[in-house]
């Protein structure tokens, strides 16, 4: 039996995680936000355009998705995960908690 996972995770998790190259970072903000601010390396799709393209995403990988403030990267979370990504998990309190405690150089806006 596989041992469920959050549906959140921090920031300060996720910067552990993605140094062991553990996971994949779906950035689910409208271009102009990924052209003001970005994690690398991430995926950009647009939470508008997850359902068309949900195709590019792999089930079977850990899904870390990520918004501004953690609002719309946990509706993806929920909408993943009822289409069986069940290792998909939203970043708490979006890119702006990443800029404050993990990565200063990235812009806040």
């Amino acid at each position: 039996m596989t041992k469920s996972i959050d549906y959140e995770i921090t920031p300060e998790a996720v910067k552990e995680l993605a140094g062991h190259g553990e996971v994949i970072l779906l950035d689910v903000r409208e271009p102009w936000e990924r052209e003001t601010a970005r994690i690398e390396p991430s995926i950009h799709i647009p939470m508008g355009d997850i359902p068309a393209r949900v195709q590019d995403i792999d089930p079977d990988d850990h899904i870390i998705v990520y918004c501004h403030h953690g609002v719309r990267s946990m509706n993806v979370t929920a909408w993943l995960r009822q289409q069986g990504f069940d290792k998909a998990q939203s970043m708490t309190g979006g890119i702006d908690r990443w800029s404050r405690f993990i990565d200063p150089k990235v812009p806040l806006y």
